[in-house]
């Protein structure tokens, strides 16, 4: 008799040991924007600095026996692509913020993480991610808009000029929800385990700063952003990590502060006190690539090859630069949750 109680005791144990394994969670990131979000970095630049001994410390946790490391804990899904984190899921032949982010948050967190990476090139909050509460702009704009539309096609319509309008917001949304309801089928490791998401990092801004129009209405349009993410993906304060335009770095002028100075206004808002946070990406710009390209890349093509890979407006392409901006954005992403 007491040898059966034993049998259905450690059954009984056993199946809360499985309920509670199925009840695990998976912490999910958005990682949304533009370009930079992209990832520009240059493999290629990231394995010749990892060969250098001045720069070997800060990319070598990447590298274990001459191969990329994968992460068992920490998974990536950037729109076509997918898999275990690890070098590449920037730009082809790239690396982006969501390497170094995803090892910070990977390291921080016991449950298995998922990054979900929403980024085109070329896109702006003015329009491509202009939420729905922001409505659209005056019919003044779209008028003026229509009017230089229909002087490459005369039948282009009022239509034709809304539908840009909060496009890619609503990819990036479909985006997320789609995944989140097949991540058993897309990452069959995290089969059992409920995604819970747990914060977006945007990174965007170049679209925007060109345009004095879009730079102007930056901070209300941020606004909306945020809240309209919150209730579309029914997550009600989930932290939102900022990344400010650092292109030039701290000696930027012009049109780069207005906006940055934009992006900061976003933070005056009460309600996001304690729940969004802005990273100063400034900081991380790399000054040796800088004076490599200012003296003439394609000139120097050689050191060139050592220091940078893209243009300034990419941060140069520096995985310098990548690196300890996505390092940043994790950071600040843990600084948030310790808030709640």
């Amino acid at each position: 008799m007491h040898i059966r109680s034993l049998i259905v005791a450690v059954v009984s144990l056993a199946l809360v040991a499985a309920a509670v394994a199925e009840d695990g969670k998976v912490k999910v990131f958005i990682l949304a924007g533009q370009s930079n979000m992209e990832g520009k970095a240059k493999v290629s630049l990231l394995e010749y600095q990892l060969q250098q001994p001045a720069t070997r410390p800060l990319f070598k946790h990447l590298q274990k026996d001459d191969k990329w490391v994968e992460r068992d804990d920490v998974f990536i899904k950037f729109l076509d692509r997918k898999g275990k984190l690890t070098v590449g899921y920037g730009s082809p032949k790239s690396i982006g913020p969501e390497l170094e982010f995803g090892n910070v948050v990977g390291d921080y967190y016991k449950e298995p993480v998922l990054l979900i990476k929403t980024a085109w090139g070329g896109r702006s909050l003015y329009r491509d991610f202009r939420s729905p509460s922001a409505g659209l702009p005056d019919n003044a704009v779209l008028e003026k808009t229509l009017a230089g539309m229909k002087a490459k096609k005369p039948d282009a319509t009022v239509e034709d000029v809304k539908k840009p309008y909060g496009a890619s917001y609503r990819a990036m949304i479909e985006e997320v929800n789609v995944t989140l309801e097949n991540v058993k089928t897309l990452f069959p490791e995290l089969d059992g385990k409920t995604p819970e998401l747990t914060g977006l990092v945007w990174f965007q801004g170049w679209n925007d700063m060109i345009s004095a129009e879009a730079t102007a209405e930056y901070a209300v349009n941020m606004a909306h952003f945020i809240r309209d993410v919150r209730k579309d993906l029914k997550a009600s304060n989930l932290p939102v990590v900022i990344g400010q335009m650092g292109v030039d770095g701290r000696g930027a002028t012009g049109n780069v502060v207005k906006f940055k100075d934009a992006q900061a206004a976003t933070l005056k808002n009460s309600a996001f006190n304690g729940n969004v946070a802005l990273v100063k990406t400034d900081q991380y710009w790399d000054t040796d690539a800088e004076k490599v390209f200012k003296k003439g890349w394609r000139e120097n093509l050689a050191e060139w090859n050592t220091v940078g890979s893209d243009f300034p407006y990419h941060y140069l392409g520096s995985v310098k630069t990548m690196c300890g901006i996505g390092k940043a954005f994790g950071n600040a992403m843990i600084g948030l949750q310790k808030k709640d």
